[in-house]
């Protein structure tokens, strides 16, 4: 009898929530640049979940709902992109979520672009979104990320300038392409965890990158 309780008291532990934050800024004149591709990021994911993002949490639009038995919590920070973390920080406390259940997406220069990477922690790398939210989570960088490859500044060209300019069409039709993969990745995540659901997706990413890298856009 005690093992079957046991088994039932397992079979009752309810899955732990994720809190996914795209990182951007506000307002139409920022929709569609490369630095909001965290924005669209969950609006893909939450669409495709029939997640409705229509109210407002601790400075950001916010959406719940459940992915299978999980439950999900998406924001978009509306602080501008250098303050996330005054966003992001009171909504993992809010819910008292531990930081390895707080998914942050954000663009990535470092990677070309329409290639996306999981990661479990790490720097900021001179993200100022990111580097808000560390400063929010007091320093902790023990979170994940899913990084947003938008390619490097051509040329001479400032890189702020490059963050906030529309994707032409080609790079448009891949970050619409990779989209798609993060939802995939995403659902992969809270249905595997995210060990598994990584080593499986940065493998298949790892080949899209050396496929495209040279590739002009």
């Amino acid at each position: 009898m005690l093992n079957g309780l046991s088994r039932r008291c397992l079979c009752t532990i309810a899955p732990r929530p994720w809190l996914f934050v795209g990182l951007g800024n506000p307002g139409d004149k920022y929709k569609g640049t490369r630095h909001n591709v965290g924005f669209e990021m969950i609006d893909a994911f939450a669409e495709s979940q029939g997640i409705p993002m229509n109210t407002g949490h601790s400075k950001a639009i916010f959406g719940k709902g459940f992915v299978g038995e999980v439950p999900v919590f998406l924001a978009k920070p509306q602080t501008y992109m250098n303050l996330s973390g005054e966003s992001t920080g009171p909504l993992a406390a809010y819910y008292k979520l531990p930081l390895n259940q707080v998914l942050v997406f954000h663009d990535d220069m470092t990677l070309p672009c329409g290639v996306l990477r999981l990661y479990d922690k790490g720097g900021h790398g001179s993200h100022k979104g990111l580097r808000s939210v560390i400063y929010h989570f007091r320093g902790n960088r023990e979170f994940p990320r899913l990084r947003i490859g938008i390619g490097s500044p051509p040329g001479q060209m400032d890189p702020k300038a490059f963050l906030l300019q529309k994707f032409n069409l080609t790079a448009r039709q891949r970050i619409d392409e990779a989209l798609q993969e993060g939802v995939d990745a995403l659902k992969l995540l809270l249905s595997k965890g995210f060990t598994e659901s990584a080593k499986r997706f940065n493998k298949e990413q790892k080949y899209k990158h050396l496929r495209v890298q040279n590739l002009p856009v």
